[in-house]
C-alpha cells in the first residue's frame, strides 16, 4: 500500500503510526510483519518515542549539529546533509503484527523523517501475513 506524506519543511519528523495501523486493520491481518519503506534518498523512517515531543526536537537538533548544511559539500543540489541524515536514519523499519495490531512499545511511534522538504513523499507499506 502506498501512503503519501506532505511535508512542510526540512528536518521534520511526521508521525505516521495511525496511518500504518489503519492499513493493517483495513487488510484484516491478524499476525505477521509490517514493512515500512521510504523510497527517497533525502528522507527516512524511524521508530522512536511519541510521548514527549522534545525527543523529536533533540534528535533533529543532534543530527543538524553533527551534519550541518555545509556549503563545502560537493553535491551540486545543496542537500548533501539530507542525504547523509537519510543514510544514518535508514529507509525502512519492520514491525510485528499480533492480534491485528502493530506491536510497538508503549511510547513508540513510526516517523517519516523529512530532511529536504517541503515535498510530497511516498511511503510503501507491505504486509507479510503470518500463519
Amino acid at each position: 500500500m502506498l501512503l503519501k506524506v506532505n511535508t512542510e519543511r526540512r528536518n521534520q519528523f511526521i508521525d505516521i503510526t495511525a496511518r500504518v495501523a489503519d492499513i493493517v486493520a483495513d487488510l484484516g491481518v491478524i499476525s505477521g510483519l509490517c514493512h515500512i519503506f521510504c523510497p527517497h534518498t533525502t528522507a527516512g523512517i524511524t521508530i522512536n518515542e511519541n510521548a514527549d515531543p522534545n525527543v523529536k526536537t533533540d534528535i533533529l537538533r543532534t543530527l543538524n549539529r553533527l551534519i550541518p548544511n555545509d556549503p563545502a559539500y560537493r553535491h551540486m543540489e545543496g542537500n548533501s546533509d539530507a542525504h547523509v541524515k537519510s543514510s544514518l536514519v535508514g529507509a525502512s523499519e519492520v514491525v510485528a503484527i499480533d492480534n491485528g495490531r502493530l506491536e510497538l512499545g508503549t511510547w513508540q511511534a513510526i516517523y517519516f523523517c523529512e530532511f529536504d522538504g517541503p515535498r510530497t513523499r511516498k511511503v510503501w507499506v507491505t504486509i507479510l501475513p503470518g500463519e
